[in-house]
């Protein structure tokens, strides 16, 4: 199935739903607040999979409660409540609407990824130059922020300048996206190292809404400090000069893009179902991600 087709939502009493993307499908409420809710869809290489992984949605949901609580102090986020309809307990979050930045914030404390594309071809990230010599994995002299736009669903995000940001939505904004991007990586980076995981990088979404004095208040929004939005590594493991081991769906990537799946990511054709084997690898990839991050069991 291609993310074009992503499977209707689910009907939920006394709200409506607006949109879905690949995991999250949101829905208006009668007093006007939004409700999003995290299902259990999986996505890869641009493809919303017909296999879903079971609790995914509520894994990401709790463990974005949690960030969202560790990261209060330095940005106030879209949260109002958790007392959700029953039918997706633990799984959703009621917000508040936000007018959303068209940009994806995203920090790199490490190198891999599209940022290493980027510096094999260029030497630099996002227009920021690095050192000569880094390789798959290589921690950077210091976090850089290297935005993304956002892409229409199927389509990659795709790596711009912090000009090209400057230039969407103004420089005031922009130095503010970057600093709090920064910050909230800083913080989720300190924290997760003393669990035993390393932050390579995160992509955070930001909003704004006016205040009681009509100015406008940037507010963290979407999810935040995921194995879906973020790569988390094994510190004991981590070996730059290669792929990192990761808390992540990389399990499915590998499968798919073995000859046991039979699928080729440049046919065009939607990805096979995945086998139970690797489902439940990836659920309890996610499970040990959210219960080494937090300290709670799932």
């Amino acid at each position: 199935m291609s993310a074009a087709g992503i499977p209707p939502a689910p009907p939920i009493d006394g709200a409506e739903h607006i949109h879905s993307g690949k995991v999250r499908d949101l829905y208006r409420l009668a007093d006007g607040r939004l409700l999003m809710v995290a299902s259990d869809r999986i996505s890869a290489y641009d493809h919303v999979l017909d296999t879903v992984i079971p609790d995914k949605g509520a894994i990401l949901t709790q463990m974005s409660l949690w960030w969202f609580d560790q990261l209060r102090e330095l940005v106030p986020n879209h949260i109002v409540s958790t007392d959700v309809p029953a039918s997706v307990k633990g799984r959703a979050v009621v917000c508040e609407e936000l007018d959303m930045y068209p940009v994806e914030c995203v920090a790199r404390g490490y190198l891999t990824g599209s940022g290493l594309l980027d510096y094999r071809a260029t030497g630099e990230v996002c227009g920021v130059p690095l050192p000569e010599g880094l390789e798959d994995g290589s921690r950077l002299p210091e976090p850089i922020f290297t935005p993304a736009t956002k892409a229409a669903l199927g389509d990659h995000d795709e790596n711009v300048s912090y000009d090209a940001v400057v230039h969407a939505i103004g420089e005031d904004a922009a130095a503010e996206l970057r600093t709090l991007t920064m910050r909230v990586y800083e913080r989720a980076e300190t924290i997760a190292r003393t669990r035993g995981i390393i932050l390579a990088d995160t992509k955070l979404e930001f909003g704004s809404r006016r205040d009681a004095d009509g100015q406008a208040v940037i507010v963290l929004g979407d999810e935040v400090l995921t194995p879906d939005s973020s790569r988390f590594w094994p510190a004991d493991l981590w070996q730059p000069g290669q792929a990192q081991p990761s808390y992540d769906k990389q399990i499915v990537r590998d499968w798919l893009t073995s000859p046991a799946s039979g699928w080729s990511k440049d046919s065009g054709a939607a990805p096979p179902p995945l086998p139970e084997e690797v489902v439940e690898r990836t659920r309890a990839r996610y499970i040990e991600a959210f219960e080494l991050l937090t300290g709670q069991k799932f």
